[in-house]
């Protein structure tokens, strides 16, 4: 059996009482016990720091135990009391457990009856610290479903401004702050990889001082990039190890995290702290994920740009194969309709009288150059709109 822990104040003048209590009836079991005579005394140990279980005498000269509850309740003290009166005194007994008494004992009284009271009022202790305890793991643990849900919703606001995002600079910004706040850090930036030079410069930044913000569009060396950018790795650091590089100027804890396309490292992501709080391996987890959403806000910003390209190219080549096309039917419109005027006068006698012969191969003539004028108009408007439409699109 393990011995009691629990240490319990006494608070009794009688001699014989405290004897058969301390000495005969608890002590043996292990119990630790705290024997004072009076309510002040006991009152000043409680102050020092409660103890498990209180027992008090009713019937102390001065204050007694009824006393002693009522100072109890008004400091708020949940501590169970057990209650001691002599054989007659039920009344007090009542009047006690209306002032928050737990238990009872009626003197004279066996070892026995204290060890039962004892056990029953530790037992109620026992099973509320272990309330306690499991409330407070619950509450740890709700604390840590409500930090990983408001990680989970800023990593899937960042997914999404990166499928609805095209403006490359809102976009850059809002991954930034998504990382700082993910990271629950107090600077963050983006460095992007110039293709012709091959150095990274600053795309985006939250809360960084003048002297590092004033330099978007340039490098900024910071001491820790230059080595993801070559391992391609996350490295996170803080502390005295921290102090060998530039960026220890904005604090105590900082992890830059690889942005890749593939294996290539195109980009950097920063954050730091300015406590020394290092980064866990869960936050480094989530960090990454970021860099993964800001990898394909880049192959996106490619593609939008390749297919932007693309469509100039063929909207300019398309112009060009037309224009030869438009021009001929330009020349067909234009040498065309003067002739048909000519005929409508032959055809109307103006010019002399005709053959019936003649007036019906004149008719054929003008039907034949009415087609021809009629489908080079329509194809020259139909062409003219096609291209219309695609500028617009």
């Amino acid at each position: 059996m393990d011995t009691p822990t629990e240490r319990i104040l006494l608070v009794e003048n009688d001699p014989a009482i405290s004897d058969l209590i301390v000495l005969q009836a608890l002590r043996p079991l292990g119990y630790q016990i705290q024997l004072v005579e009076d309510v002040s005394t006991a009152l000043q140990q409680i102050d020092r720091g409660a103890p498990d279980l209180v027992m008090a005498d009713l019937t102390l000269p001065g204050l007694n135990g009824k006393d002693l509850l009522v100072a109890m309740g008004s400091q708020g003290l949940q501590v169970p009391v057990i209650v001691i009166a002599k054989k007659g005194q039920e009344q007090k007994v009542i009047q006690a457990f209306r002032l928050g008494g737990t238990d009872y004992l009626l003197w004279p009284m066996r070892e026995a009856e204290v060890v039962s009271a004892v056990e029953r009022a530790l037992k109620q202790v026992r099973e509320r610290r272990s309330r306690q305890h499991v409330d407070l793991q619950l509450k740890e643990t709700n604390q840590e479903l409500q930090e990983r849900v408001r990680e989970l919703t800023t990593i899937f606001g960042v997914g999404r401004a990166v499928l609805s995002i095209t403006d490359q600079h809102l976009l850059f910004d809002k991954i930034v702050e998504g990382l700082v706040f993910v990271a629950e850090a107090d600077f963050g930036w983006l460095l992007l990889r110039d293709e012709t030079t091959k150095t990274f410069t600053l795309a985006a930044h939250r809360n960084l001082p003048k002297a590092w913000s004033e330099r978007m569009g340039q490098t900024l060396d910071d001491g820790i990039n230059p080595l993801v950018a070559l391992s391609g790795e996350t490295l996170a650091m803080n502390g005295e190890v921290l102090q060998r590089f530039k960026v220890a100027s904005l604090g105590r804890s900082a992890v830059v995290v690889p942005v890749k396309i593939r294996k290539e490292v195109i980009g950097l992501l920063a954050v730091v702290r300015k406590r020394d709080l290092p980064f866990d391996r869960s936050m480094l987890t989530l960090l990454e994920a970021v860099a993964d959403y800001a990898s394909i806000a880049l192959v996106n910003a490619h593609l939008f740009r390749a297919l932007q390209e693309a469509a100039r190219s063929a909207q300019d080549g398309e112009k060009g194969r037309m224009e030869p096309v438009q021009a001929l039917a330009r020349v067909i419109l234009g040498r065309l309709q003067p002739v048909m005027d000519p005929i409508e006068r032959l055809l109307a006698g103006k010019m002399g009288t005709l053959t019936e012969d003649q007036v019906q191969t004149l008719k054929r003539t003008q039907a034949a150059l009415e087609d021809v004028l009629k489908l080079v108009s329509q194809r020259q408007a139909a062409q003219t709109g096609s291209t219309a439409g695609r500028a617009n699109g």
